[in-house]
C-alpha cells in the first residue's frame, strides 16, 4: 500500500469510536513531534494510545477537511482542519484546530509525524476561507 493510502486510511478511520485504531495505523516505534499552542510535545506509541482514549471519551465524532494532501515516497504532507462533535452536544459540529503534518510511513503504518497545529477561529473570515480552499 502506498504511503498516501496509509495516511488517508488513518484520517478516514473512526478516531472517536474505534478502540483498535492506534494498533491498525501506528507503528509500534512511532513518534509524533507535535507543536501546538501548548508548546512542543513528543508522543510515542503509548502516548498516542492515551491521547485517542481521551478523544473517545470526549467526542462523538471527528472528521478532517484537507486543503493539501501531497505524497512523495514514504512521506505524506497534509494541511487540514479537524472538526468534531462532543458527546455532550453530538448535533453541533465545530472546527477544533488547523494542522500541517508531515508523516513518514514505515511497514505500512504511521512511523514519524511532524505536526504543527493552532486552534481554529471560525470568526476570522480569511482563515476560514484559507482552510476551505481545497487544493487536492
Amino acid at each position: 500500500m502506498s504511503a498516501k493510502k496509509v495516511v488517508k486510511a488513518f484520517y478516514e478511520a473512526d478516531l472517536a469510536n474505534d478502540a483498535t485504531m492506534v494498533s491498525k495505523h501506528f507503528h509500534k516505534d512511532c513518534e509524533l513531534h507535535w507543536t501546538s499552542s501548548q508548546g512542543f510535545t513528543l508522543l510515542n506509541y503509548k502516548d498516542i494510545e492515551t491521547f485517542f482514549e481521551a478523544t473517545r471519551q470526549s467526542y462523538n465524532s471527528v472528521r478532517f477537511e484537507f486543503t493539501h494532501f501531497i505524497g512523495s515516497g514514504d512521506f505524506v504532507t497534509t494541511r487540514h482542519t479537524l472538526f468534531g462533535s462532543t458527546i455532550e452536544n453530538p448535533e453541533a459540529e465545530t472546527a477544533i484546530a488547523h494542522f500541517s503534518t508531515i508523516w513518514e510511513v514505515k511497514d505500512e503504518k504511521l512511523y514519524r509525524g511532524f505536526e504543527i497545529s493552532q486552534q481554529a477561529d471560525e470568526t476570522d473570515e480569511k482563515s476560514v476561507k484559507s482552510y476551505r480552499e481545497i487544493k487536492l
